[in-house]
């Protein structure tokens, strides 16, 4: 059982945790604005990732009572490691080239609905009265911003909104197959062996589909940029988050990281000039009751969240 200043340690790095994983499609944005292509940009982002990732699993295995990984296990790990972090990821690339880092953020938040959604499709897991409330709640929210942006913002909004709710969509299936991975694994080995199969999904991709020179011809800011989505955007909310679920539980850790959202429409008007209205607060804040209506009902005994890190 934690202190009282234990668990309100674990508020707090669950709070910058979310905060920091939120400032990513700021960063990606302001990449955007010096030229450099979506496959590029992520390329750079997993390679400084990777020793980052290497470290932390080195630290994660330190521990003399944690289990070698199964054939099975690694098969999970790598499935769903190239599905939850290179293609949810790439999608998401991809649609912010068109859309505000807000609306991004919404879009992408609303992930816990597609996950029940698809338990529903496959698993005929039952929709509750509330359910449904939470889901209208949500989808109405995002209507709202959506609508915002397409009367105000140039660009196709439609077609990176169709990429972000993309990069949703797998993100729940990945987080669908994690459950009972993550208890085996560990949510830090997890995050860590998943980003590093990213990393190497990510780097074929660049390889296949780019010139191998164009990464090393950006302009300095890319690259500075870059390291910083990497470092502050990728790894560091993986390790606080770790350690703030650890502190104060997963549920506790849904409420306080649905300050992501509100923190992007802020960081977006801060650095990237994007507008705030009150249309977009109230959409926000109905796909966020949406969210947490969802995400705090009981889960199964011995289920863990797995980290964000998309």
């Amino acid at each position: 059982m934690f202190s009282k200043q234990s668990r309100l340690t674990g508020a707090i790095l669950v709070m910058v945790s979310a905060i920091a994983f939120s400032g990513k499609a700021v960063i990606i944005k302001l990449a955007y604005r010096h030229g450099v292509d979506a496959v590029t940009l992520l390329t750079l982002r997993m390679i400084f990732s990777a020793p980052m990732f290497l470290l932390l699993a080195w630290w994660a295995l330190r521990d003399p009572g944690i289990q070698p990984l199964s054939r099975a296990d690694l098969r999970s790990v790598a499935l769903l490691g190239f599905i939850g972090y290179y293609l949810a990821s790439y999608f998401d690339f991809i649609g912010l080239q068109y859309i505000t880092a807000a609306l991004e953020r919404l879009l992408l938040f609303i992930h816990p609905t597609f996950v029940l959604l698809l338990s529903a499709l496959l698993f005929k897991r039952r929709i509750t009265r509330r359910d449904v409330v939470a889901v209208v709640l949500s989808y109405v929210g995002i209507a709202l911003v959506f609508g915002h942006d397409v009367a105000t913002q140039p660009g196709n909004v439609v077609l990176g909104s169709a990429w972000v709710l993309l990069s949703a969509l797998f993100y729940a299936a990945y987080l669908l197959g994690s459950g009972r991975v993550v208890g085996r694994v560990g949510s830090l080995r997890f995050a860590c062996y998943a980003g590093l199969v990213s990393c190497v999904a990510v780097v074929i991709h660049y390889l296949v589909t780019s010139d191998w020179y164009v990464i090393f011809a950006q302009p300095a800011p890319v690259y500075w940029l870059a390291l910083l989505m990497a470092a502050v955007s990728t790894v560091l909310p993986i390790v606080l988050m770790s350690e703030g679920i650890r502190r104060i539980g997963s549920s506790h850790a849904s409420i306080i990281g649905s300050v992501g959202p509100i923190a992007t429409i802020f960081l977006g008007f801060f650095f990237l000039d994007e507008q705030i209205t009150a249309l977009q607060l109230a959409g926000a804040g109905l796909v966020m009751a949406g969210v947490l209506a969802i995400s705090l009902q009981k889960k199964p005994a011995g289920a863990e969240k797995p980290l964000e890190g998309k």
